[in-house]
This record gives C-alpha cells, sequence and structure tokens, in this order.
C-alpha cells in the first residue's frame, strides 16, 4: 500500500541506530516519512467508509497493516 516501499523501508533501515526491531523500525519510519504515513490512514479510513454489497469490509488498522509490512519485510532482509 505504500509507494516504493522497498526503497522507504531500505532508507529507514540505514537510519536505525541501536536495535533494529519493529517498534524502532516503525517509529524511525513514522519520523522519516510522516507524509507517506498521513497517506496511508487516509487511504485506510477511505477504504472502511467504502461498502460493497452492503457490507462494510473491517481492515486492520494502519498502524497494524504498517507493521504487518515492517514484519514481514524485516524477516526476508534477516533470511538474506
Amino acid at each position: 500500500m505504500i509507494i516504493e516501499q522497498e526503497e522507504k523501508f531500505k532508507e529507514v533501515l540505514s537510519k536505525i541506530e541501536g536495535k533494529i526491531n519493529e517498534q524502532s523500525f516503525f517509529n524511525k519510519f513514522l519520523e522519516l516519512y510522516p507524509e507517506v504515513w498521513k497517506k496511508h490512514k487516509i487511504t485506510f479510513s477511505k477504504f472502511n467508509r467504502s461498502k460493497q454489497f452492503g457490507q462494510t469490509i473491517p481492515l486492520p488498522k494502519p498502524e497494524v497493516s504498517l507493521r504487518k509490512e515492517i514484519r514481514a519485510w524485516l524477516q526476508k532482509q534477516l533470511h538474506h
């Protein structure tokens, strides 16, 4: 859901000092890309409001979604 996520995540990774984990990564991402985070949240609220066939599709919260992306991406980095 994030444009050029790979590049942004690499940038975030290079800027983290100390322990790299989901939390430090998440915090650094918000610090480096506040605009991206804002857009991400807006996209989410739009999605949550769009009703399909009278049913709302429950989506994870933007934070949950971003953390999931981070977790998956970090695992990929660690396994290389």
